[in-house]
């Protein structure tokens, strides 16, 4: 399966933005899906993940409540929407999918996941 990531751009701190991560190749209906961020000098650190249904999803502590995944299974596409953004959420944001991942810990792990997108900048000016 190929991931195009896009949506990032420039905003204010307290904007919002929508992230899109659009898949071909293979249906995205049966994979877990995850959007993962890098910002300069720092490790890759996940931000949130969806398995299939809409119960099974998980985010990282420092965006709860903030960001929700999402997925258009007949669009094939995944979405980050990102409220209430803050400097610190300045990163490049990658997408990801695997199949058959389950449970917060896997779905949260980066080496779990054979298929990613070329990731999308983000930029939260305060």
């Amino acid at each position: 399966v190929q991931l195009q990531a896009c949506g990032g751009g420039l905003v204010q701190a307290g904007g919002s933005l929508r992230l899109s991560c659009a898949a071909s190749g293979r249906t995205l209906s049966r994979y877990a899906v995850a959007w993962f961020r890098q910002a300069p000098g720092k490790e890759r650190e996940f931000v949130a993940a969806n398995r299939w249904s809409a119960g099974s999803t998980y985010y990282a502590d420092s965006v709860k409540g903030r960001f929700t995944i999402s997925r258009n299974n007949a669009q094939n596409t995944v979405y980050l929407q990102m409220n209430s953004l803050k400097p610190e959420d300045t990163a490049v944001y990658y997408c990801a999918a695997d199949v058959g991942l389950s449970g917060s810990y896997y779905l949260s792990q980066q080496s779990e996941y054979d298929y990613w997108g070329q990731g999308t900048q983000v930029t939260v000016s305060s």
